[in-house]
Parts: structure tokens; C-alpha cells; sequence
């Protein structure tokens, strides 16, 4: 048996990590010790994790007895740097739990140095840019490297990460009998630096929307939670409205000052954004909160979200339910009377094949909405076109026939039926029209199941203009 970790205490007589424990014993014979339970203390790390969230979204348990937390972007909301290294480890200690604090750009430098700082008494910052001067002095270990390449490292002399930075890399790894064990020290090296990006895998899925509710003092009454509730869903449900999404789950958390929490989480079959319905479904779980010795802190929490179309809702009460002609009609005269004659329109049917020209507004008339649309011959059209078609790569099996692949908006597709083609010839009468060329449209179908409507600007025999052009002008439903 041997000593996985030794207090202070206990490393003032000499007992340290990795020593025999019956050498321990004679150092120290009434040493006071407990055997190691390596599940328990991943258990507790766990729950500690997740406590951590109340500081940061992305929080990672990454060893035995380290987490790491990404604060980019937070520190305003502690003042700064200082002020949230303080407070995490002032939070920890009123919980009873020791800590090294250290706040670098990189994960690496932020391990290596609350590990091995001298300076360890508060958070130690190391200015963005100063990683390299900061572990400079630092050993080798440092850089989570194996025990083994430490220890070859240590056979040629390097025991500091600063006498790694000039070392040639190629001369590196013709020292190392293994290419990986090389390739670690240059890994660590460079993510440390900040050379090569090291990832953050939160414990916790990171949500898309997230409201905060901090409280001065400890809130330990039930209706102090639900009126935190309220609070957090009237702010995140004005958020969704705004940007015209909902969400299908919904966390509710709460962070107590003993270093516990309590969370709750509902699901709804589709996607909302109704503050009434959302309190209605958290409310049911709401007593399983239990405040403990005061809540200091709750979260409101939104995941998968998605698009949420606002719903229609009539201009007028005269025409709630079915349509009422009269209504709409005294609706319109209202809306002209206030906003101006002209600003009331309607669409009205113009003859022309031109597909964007089929259609033109006009000052609202009672008279417009009787009009009948103009008879064409025309084939099957979108119900929507693009207000300006949009420029399509395509590739031909034949240069006069449908494409077999089209590049749209930077993605291939690739097509699987066509129909057409259906050619519109310039209105060679108009002046505006001078030089204009014949379109020929295609309704075509890729291999995913959408429909486009596409022309091609132009003919193959015909040179002037240039070459043809693809467009896309419309999608069918």
C-alpha cells in the first residue's frame, strides 16, 4: 500500500505522494488515514461539477481531482478575472473543500499551473500571452505527460518546460525510443501554448438559452422559488418570442449556498414558448426543489430549440372566425385612412408570360378582388418565387437538356427527375426588353425529395450574351 495524497500537515514530515504507507507509519506514528475510494471520489467530483455550472455552462471534470471550467466571456459578470477566481474559491472553502485556482487562455497552462504555481494562496491569472513565460519555470510533469516519458525527459537534462521551447522537434523525437511518446511531448507542449486547440467536453450538455437569477440574500421559502421561476421564464420566453424560436425542454435549476443543488426538467411534444403553459409543467415538480440552508442562485435553462413561426392573428376583431368581405372591406378603409391611400394595396393579375411580371399591386379596390386570374397555358408554377433567382452551377448530360447536377447555395444535389423544358421568349416590344434573352424552364427533383423551378438564361446556339446561365427562381412545396 501506498500514499495516493498527503495534507499539509503531513507533508511538513515528510510524507508525500507515492511513499510506502508502512514508511509513513514510521514517520508518523499516529498518522491518521483513510483508504481511498476511487468511486466515491469520481461520485463526488461529479456532483461538484455540476454545482460548478452556476459559474460557467461549459464545466469538465478531466482527472482524478481537477476541473476545468471555460470562462470566455463571463468575467463581466464577476467584475473580472480576479473577482471570479476569488469568489470560486471562497465558495469552495465555505464547503468545506481545499483548492489551487489558476485562469490562463489554454486548458493546459490553466492545469499546469494551479498545480504547480508557487504562487498558490489565490487564483493565479496569467495574462493572455503570458503562458509562455508563466510555465517557463515550471517541471516537465507539468504538462500531463506519463511518468515514464517524465522520467527519459529528465535522462537528458530537460526538468523545465522552458527548456523545451528552443528544442529542434525533429532532435526531440530521435531521442525517444517511441514516436508516440515524442509526439506526447510535443502535443502537450503545443496545447499548452496554445499552438493546437484542446477541446472542452462539458458535463453537462451545454443549453442554447440559459437565464441566471442570482439572489442577495438566501432564499429558503417556496414562494421565493416560484417567484424566481417567474422571473426566469418571463425573460427566456421574451428571448424565444424575439428570435422566433421555441424549445421542447426546460431545466430548472437551483444552487444552494451548502454547495448543493436540486434541478428539475420537463419536455413538451412540440415545440413552445408560452410562459403560461411552460410554468405549468415545471410547476408540477416544483416541491422536489428543496432550498436546504438558502438557494443563492437559480438557472432557467432551454434546449432543442427550433424555428417557430408566429401565428397569424386577425387585424381586427370584426373578423374573428370565418371571413367576413364587409369587415375587411371597413378594416381596409381604416388602415387608408390612417397610413395613407396609397399604402394599402393589392395584388392584381397582368397579362404577360414573364413569370415575375404576372402579377403587379394596386391602390385597394372592391372592384380588384372580383377579378378572375388570366387563363394561360402556362405548366404547373411555384405558389412562391424568389424576388431576384438565384445563380445555380450546373452540369448537363447534354448541353440542350434538364441538369443532372446543380451546385446551390455551396451544396450539390443531385437530380433525379426533370421535366421540361418550357421556353419564354423576351417581350421583344418593350424597349426595356432590348437584348433580353429566351428562357427555358425546368421543374426538376433532386434525390432528397425537394423541387426546384430552374431556367437557363440564354441558348447554346445563340452567342450573344455570353454563355447560358442557370438560375433558380422558385421551390415547389
Amino acid at each position: 500500500m501506498r500514499v495516493v495524497v498527503a495534507n499539509r500537515i503531513a507533508q511538513t514530515l515528510n510524507i508525500h505522494a507515492g511513499l510506502a504507507f508502512t514508511d509513513a507509519r514510521a514517520r508518523a506514528p499516529n498518522l491518521v488515514f483513510e483508504e481511498i475510494d476511487r468511486d466515491a471520489d469520481r461520485l463526488a467530483l461529479q456532483k461538484l461539477a455540476n454545482w460548478m455550472v452556476r459559474f460557467s455552462p461549459r464545466v469538465s471534470v478531466i482527472s482524478d481531482d481537477a476541473i476545468v471550467m471555460d470562462v470566455t466571456g463571463i468575467n463581466h459578470l464577476f467584475d473580472d478575472e480576479a473577482s471570479l477566481g476569488k469568489l470560486v474559491q471562497a465558495r469552495l472553502s465555505d464547503n468545506g473543500y481545499a483548492s489551487y485556482i489558476a485562469i490562463a487562455d489554454t486548458l493546459g497552462a490553466a492545469h499546469a499551473l494551479a498545480r504547480f504555481s508557487t504562487k498558490r494562496e489565490h487564483a493565479f491569472i496569467s495574462c493572455s500571452g503570458d503562458e509562455k513565460q508563466d510555465l517557463a519555470g515550471l517541471p516537465t510533469r507539468a504538462l500531463r505527460l506519463s511518468e515514464p516519458t517524465t522520467q527519459l525527459l529528465r535522462r537528458f537534462g530537460l526538468t523545465r518546460i522552458g527548456q523545451l521551447y528552443e528544442l529542434n522537434r525533429k532532435a526531440l523525437a530521435r531521442r525517444f525510443a517511441s514516436r508516440e511518446a515524442a509526439d506526447a511531448v510535443v502535443l502537450r507542449l503545443d496545447q499548452a501554448l496554445g499552438i493546437r486547440h484542446e477541446p472542452i467536453k462539458p458535463t453537462i450538455a451545454e443549453p442554447e438559452w440559459v437565464m441566471r437569477l442570482p439572489c442577495p440574500e438566501p432564499v429558503a421559502a417556496q414562494e421565493g422559488v416560484e417567484y424566481a421561476l417567474d422571473q426566469l421564464l418571463s425573460q427566456l420566453c421574451r428571448k424565444l418570442n424575439n428570435h422566433g424560436v421555441g424549445a421542447r425542454d426546460f431545466y430548472f435549476y437551483a444552487f444552494c449556498t451548502d454547495g448543493k443543488s436540486s434541478h428539475i426538467r420537463v419536455s413538451s411534444a412540440n415545440a413552445v414558448r408560452d410562459t403560461k403553459h411552460i410554468k405549468r409543467l415545471l410547476k408540477e415538480h416544483i416541491d422536489t426543489i428543496n432550498p436546504g440552508f438558502g438557494i443563492d442562485m437559480f438557472m432557467l435553462a432551454a434546449a432543442r430549440t427550433e424555428s417557430l413561426d408566429h401565428d397569424a392573428r386577425p387585424l381586427s376583431a370584426e373578423m374573428v372566425g370565418n371571413f367576413d368581405e364587409e369587415a375587411f372591406i371597413r378594416l381596409a378603409d381604416r388602415l387608408a385612412v390612417r397610413l395613407g391611400e396609397k399604402a394599402v394595396q393589392m395584388p392584381t393579375f397582368y397579362q404577360s408570360h414573364v413569370p415575375e411580371r404576372a402579377e403587379s399591386f394596386a391602390k385597394f379596390d372592391t372592384s380588384l378582388m372580383k377579378e378572375e386570374s388570366v387563363s394561360s397555358n402556362a405548366g404547373p408554377r411555384p405558389l412562391r418565387l424568389f424576388e431576384t433567382p438565384e445563380h445555380v452551377e450546373v452540369m448537363a448530360e447534354v448541353p440542350d437538356g434538364p441538369p443532372a447536377r446543380l451546385i446551390w447555395r455551396r451544396v450539390m444535389r443531385k437530380i433525379v427527375r426533370a421535366d421540361g423544358p418550357e421556353r419564354i421568349a423576351p417581350e421583344w416590344w418593350k424597349l426595356s426588353e432590348k437584348g433580353a434573352r429566351a428562357r427555358d424552364y425546368y421543374r426538376i427533383e433532386d434525390e432528397e425529395g425537394y423541387r426546384y423551378w430552374i431556367y437557363r438564361n440564354g441558348l447554346y446556339d445563340d452567342n450573344r450574351g455570353g454563355p447560358p446561365q442557370w438560375y433558380v427562381h422558385g421551390m415547389f412545396t
